[in-house]
């Protein structure tokens, strides 16, 4: 496993019916392969400063966002390889810079601000972490995933999540994925992730079904949840129009 790695690709996201993904994977099940996590609980521990800047911020954007999480594959152990990123969209395009490291070492740079190892990624994380000042662990996000790639398109990759929780207590990887649902029960959430336009099976598949692209950001939802908690909160600015979170 490489220790860091960088991506840039276009990203669309659709909220699914289980009867809109069963009848959309009949169309596309058979261009499709399982990646290397194939099926697993998927654990994002978004960081931020104490007042929510970054989440804010990001909400409040029309055209630019970012996040920086610690990631991992299943509740982590102080062994476990954890994923740092920082992952910031642009015009429709989503750039990500992820380091590879253990649990341990994360909690420990994210405590001291020593880095586990240098490389330009590693720095690019460092420099991010120090312009916010040092954010730490705000909302913990889990959700089952099934992860599916196309051989013959190597940069097309698919997601399906669902039982999207949240919790902003625990924030830890190693204490479970246990959390409050984000969307009613039974919704599955795609994303497709291409370095360019998709393959006319896949565009055809969505047309036949008539499943359009939407917008949804789990840590902004979480975030606008526990706004919610609040009654004197009813709504949030996202993309310079009004919004309320139906739970």
């Amino acid at each position: 496993m490489e220790a860091t790695c960088s991506f840039k690709r276009i990203e669309k996201k659709y909220l699914l019916s289980e009867q809109q993904y069963e009848a959309l994977f009949r169309r596309i099940g058979h261009h499709l392969t399982p990646d290397a996590y194939g099926r697993s609980t998927v654990l994002s521990l978004y960081l931020d400063t104490s007042d929510h800047r970054i989440i804010r911020q990001s909400i409040e954007a029309a055209d630019y966002k970012e996040k920086l999480r610690l990631r991992s594959y299943g509740t982590a152990a102080a062994d476990s390889a954890v994923f740092l990123e920082l992952k910031k969209k642009f015009g429709g395009v989503v750039y990500k810079r992820r380091a590879v490291m253990s649990l341990s070492e994360a909690e420990k740079y994210l405590r001291t601000g020593i880095k586990p190892f240098e490389s330009q990624i590693m720095s690019e994380l460092d420099w991010a972490m120090r312009l916010y000042g040092w954010p730490q662990g705000a909302m913990l996000i889990a959700c089952e995933r099934e992860a599916w790639f196309d051989g013959e398109h190597p940069d097309l990759r698919l997601t399906f999540d669902r039982n999207i929780r949240c919790r902003d207590s625990e924030l830890r990887l190693d204490r479970g994925s246990a959390g409050t649902a984000l969307l009613p029960e039974g919704t599955v959430l795609l994303e497709i992730k291409t370095a360019g336009a998709m393959p006319l099976w896949l565009a055809d598949a969505l047309d036949a079904e008539g499943i359009l692209p939407g917008s949804f950001s789990k840590y902004g939802a979480a975030y606008t949840r526990s706004l919610m908690k609040n009654p004197h909160t009813f709504s949030v600015i996202e993309g310079g129009k009004q919004h309320v979170v139906n739970l």
